[in-house]
């Protein structure tokens, strides 16, 4: 059990290190497909779009991560992104410190 908690936790940390968090993923879309699109904002360093492991199917959501903060304010400046007909939603994921503790008190 404590290992798995380990696992998740360390999965949490390195989440705080992608640029985006893309949502709203049709299910028809892979990670190569997210990759090519976001691609012509600037180089994509990775793209984790993690899969459910009882269905096979991913779970409409993911993590980009880019080379520079100016490609990432370029994804930021469009409008609206549509795969496949659908609109996916997106939120720039805030980069903590590691010398930030949680709480402002330590």
């Amino acid at each position: 059990m404590a290992a798995a908690s380990a696992v998740r936790a360390a999965g949490r940390r390195s989440r705080r290190l992608f640029d985006i968090f893309v949502a709203e993923i049709p299910w028809t879309v892979s990670s190569k497909e997210l990759k090519e699109y976001f691609s012509q904002f600037g180089m994509v360093q990775r793209c984790q779009l993690p899969f459910n492991r009882d269905t096979g199917f991913h779970r409409r959501y993911c993590w980009i991560k880019f080379s520079t903060p100016e490609e990432v304010q370029n994804v930021l400046q469009k409008d609206s992104h549509i795969l496949e007909g659908s609109k996916l939603s997106l939120k720039q994921q805030i980069r903590r410190r590691r010398s930030q503790g949680r709480n402002p008190s330590e």
